[in-house]
């Protein structure tokens, strides 16, 4: 680990020296990729770094304890001693997970897919409370949100809503989302005050780039038409929407969004990339591993990863087994507890696959 560590230290140095060459510097593409490479190691270098440090000032104090020291200094010393050796052991933990192999997905802009799943109307409802949830928490990370496709139920809630959260690190805290997701409440629609389950479901899809991606047009299905819902005067006039289908596998992305039609197609074909990098990535991990976690299941009440029950104030995460209390701050986008738990947990899982 200490040789794969030292290697990685020298390359940082090597690429901090190649961006400040002048021949770099003037190549925005060359600098742009360096940079990347830079920043996706900086943090594992920086703790290294701290690492050896720890490691210097600890074996130059322990051989002060042979010196003749009074009482008052002695404790002093065995206390920098204890002090340095915490420190130290918090910095392994820390190399440990940062060793970890890193999604090349992570830092990436997402789409998301909600889906209603059992239970009418209000199924449609919850809908609609998780697409406001994960807009909250967007917002409160600086993150633009963009509705690509919604298909509305007709009383405040949907169908199906289909957006892009751009932001960095959007795929890595958002991809714990992906399942279905379990509401236990009264609904609105409700005169007995009878208590509903009813599901939802979230597929959360890293953004593809075009180059990872191949779609050649002659597989594609381009149809124009236009746009239903509210949207102004626009909506009956121009047909504007699109609908792409992938011929090769059915797949089908619509887009409604915008006024422009050119718009609503990029929007479609970035929505069909990520589906069809997303189906690449799940075949690949099934070949890899009999363990890898589905999307989104079939939208059925007995396939939850999360359960959201409204009585009782308390969201339970059925992966770790964790309760989560304080609803309503929850539903306004407060995920960051629900997220870390899930982190830690992933991280812990694969910490045992490395030792093992």
């Amino acid at each position: 680990m200490w040789d794969k560590l030292e290697q990685v230290d020298k390359r940082y140095r090597e690429l901090t020296k190649q961006m400040a060459e002048p021949e770099i510097a003037s190549d925005v593409q060359k600098l742009q990729q360096l940079a990347q490479e830079k920043a996706s190691i900086e943090n594992l270098v920086t703790i290294y770094r701290q690492y050896r440090e720890t490691t210097k000032s600890l074996e130059e104090t322990r051989p002060m304890l042979g010196d003749e020291l009074d009482d008052e200094m002695a404790v002093l010393v065995r206390q920098e001693i204890a002090g340095l050796e915490a420190q130290l052991e918090d910095i392994r933990e820390a190399l440990k997970l940062a060793l970890l192999p890193k999604d090349a997905s992570d830092e990436r802009n997402i789409i998301m897919e909600i889906r209603a799943g059992t239970g009418g109307n209000e199924a449609g409802l919850f809908a609609a409370d998780l697409f406001r949830m994960y807009s909250r928490y967007a917002q409160s990370r600086g993150w633009g949100v963009d509705i690509i496709n919604a298909n509305e139920s007709g009383i405040g809630g949907f169908k199906e809503i289909i957006f892009e959260i751009r932001g960095k690190g959007a795929f890595s805290r958002l991809k714990y989302e992906r399942g279905v997701h379990r509401v236990q409440r009264v609904p609105v629609t409700e005169s007995s005050g009878r208590i509903h389950t009813s599901a939802a479901t979230v597929a959360v899809l890293p953004e593809a780039e075009e180059v990872e991606v191949s779609v050649s047009p002659d597989d594609l299905r381009i149809d124009i038409f236009h746009s239903g819902g509210a949207g102004g005067q626009n909506v009956n006039k121009v047909a504007t929407a699109v609908r792409v289908t992938h011929l090769p596998t059915g797949m089908v992305a619509v887009c409604q969004d915008e006024r422009s039609q050119l718009r609503n197609k990029t929007k479609a074909m970035a929505v069909l990339r990520a589906r069809l990098l997303d189906m690449e990535r799940s075949k690949q991990e099934k070949e890899m591993s009999t363990q890898r976690r589905s999307q989104i299941g079939t939208g059925d009440r007995s396939e939850k990863i999360r359960t959201y029950n409204f009585p009782q104030d308390r969201v339970t995460d059925h992966r770790i087994s964790q309760n989560f209390h304080n609803l309503p701050a929850i539903m306004d986008g407060g995920l960051d507890q629900l997220i870390d738990a899930l982190a830690t947990d992933d991280q812990a899982k694969q910490l045992q696959e490395q030792l093992a």
